[in-house]
């Protein structure tokens, strides 16, 4: 069975506030039906993080995002170089942190 391409999509920006929000920040939690994704910026020397954006996606969605970016940093890394991540080869740990370990997963329902 021959399959179909994708549909043409037009993406339409608001005409202000389009210029994005910085992050250095993600808290990420999960029920069985959706992802929730805090984004916000951690200042230092400051101990609070303001969320400035929200998303909530499905499962299924979540998964795709992963492999959407998983494509694109092999993409970025093939023209510019491997991303390396500062303190990483002494075990140091800056930035976006898993906050739950595989042993003991976020399964706090909403």
């Amino acid at each position: 069975m021959k399959e179909m391409p994708p549909p043409h999509l037009q993406i339409e920006l608001p005409e202000t506030g389009w210029d994005g929000t910085y992050s250095n920040f993600v808290l990420i939690t999960h029920s069985p039906s959706e992802f929730v994704f805090d984004f916000g910026r951690v200042v230092p020397g400051v101990q609070k993080v303001k969320v400035e954006s929200r998303v909530i996606m499905t499962p299924q969605h979540a998964k795709l995002l992963l492999r959407t970016i998983e494509d694109n940093i092999k993409k970025y890394e093939a023209r510019f170089g491997e991303i390396r991540i500062p303190g990483e080869e002494e075990g140091k740990r800056i930035g976006f942190v898993p906050q739950f370990t595989p042993e003991k997963p976020d399964t706090e329902e909403k």
